[in-house]
C-alpha cells in the first residue's frame, strides 16, 4: 500500500487498541511490573501497523501484518516483565494471521507465498523445538511458537527474509547478553527474554532481509 493516509490510520489504531488492551495486560505481567504503564507496547503497536500498512500489498495482508504487529507488542512487554510468552497471545495471534493470509492469497492468487509462509514456519519452529529440548534452559516453548508466528509472516515475504530474521535474532540476542556480561549486569545464569529480539529479528527480515542476504 504505501498510502500515508492509510499507514498514519493503520499506526494509530494498532497502537489504540494496544493501549485499550493495557488493563488485560497487567494481569499478565502482575501487579509488581511497571512495564505496561510505561506506554511501551503502544508504541511498539503503533511503529507496527504504521509499517504494516507501508509494505502491505493489499488488505487481507494488512490485517495479517497488523494483528501480528499488535501481538508483538505486547509480546514484547509480557516477556521482559515475566519471562514468559502466554499461548493467550500467540496462538490467537497465529490463527488470525494465517486465516488473513488465505485470505490474501484466495484473493490475489498467491498460494505459492502461502505455502512458502507456511514451510517457513515449519522449519524455524521445527528448529527452535530442537533447540528448546536441546536447552530447555535457553529456549522456550514460547519462543518456538513466537517463532513459528514471525516466520509465517516472513515466509509470506520470502526466504531470504525467513533466513535473514531468524538469524538477526540469534545474532542480536547474542550481542544483548554479551553486553550485559561484560559490564556485570548478568551472569551465565541469568535468564534473557528472548522474545523481544526474535520480534527485533522479524522487523530486520521484512525490512532488509533481500538487501542483507545480498537478494536484493
Amino acid at each position: 500500500m504505501g498510502d500515508p493516509v492509510v499507514v498514519l490510520v493503520c499506526g494509530a489504531l494498532t497502537g489504540l487498541v494496544a493501549l485499550i488492551l493495557t488493563p488485560w495486560l497487567r494481569t499478565l505481567t502482575g501487579a509488581e511490573s511497571t512495564l505496561p504503564n510505561s506506554g511501551l507496547h503502544a508504541m511498539l503497536a503503533c511503529f507496527g501497523g504504521a509499517g504494516a500498512a507501508a509494505v502491505a500489498g493489499g488488505w487481507a495482508e494488512l490485517v495479517a501484518l497488523a494483528v501480528a504487529a499488535l501481538a508483538c507488542s505486547l509480546l514484547v512487554v509480557v516477556d521482559v516483565a515475566t519471562h514468559r510468552l502466554p499461548d493467550l497471545i500467540v496462538v490467537p495471534a497465529f490463527a488470525v494471521v494465517l486465516v488473513a493470509l488465505v485470505v490474501a492469497a484466495a484473493t490475489t492468487g498467491a498460494w505459492p507465498e502461502l505455502l512458502r509462509a507456511l514451510a517457513g514456519a515449519a522449519v524455524v519452529g521445527l528448529g527452535l523445538l530442537l533447540l528448546c529440548l536441546a536447552s530447555p534452559t535457553g529456549l522456550g516453548l514460547g519462543d518456538v511458537k513466537l517463532g513459528a508466528l514471525i516466520a509465517l509472516v516472513l515466509g509470506w515475504t520470502g526466504w531470504a527474509a525467513v533466513a535473514a530474521g531468524i538469524l538477526a535474532a540469534f545474532v542480536l540476542g547474542g550481542l544483548f547478553a554479551v553486553i550485559l556480561l561484560a559490564t556485570t549486569k548478568a551472569d551465565r545464569r541469568t535468564a534473557v527474554a528472548f522474545g523481544p529480539w526474535l520480534v527485533a529479528g522479524g522487523v530486520v527480515g521484512v525490512a532488509w532481509g533481500p538487501a542483507l542476504l545480498g537478494m536484493a
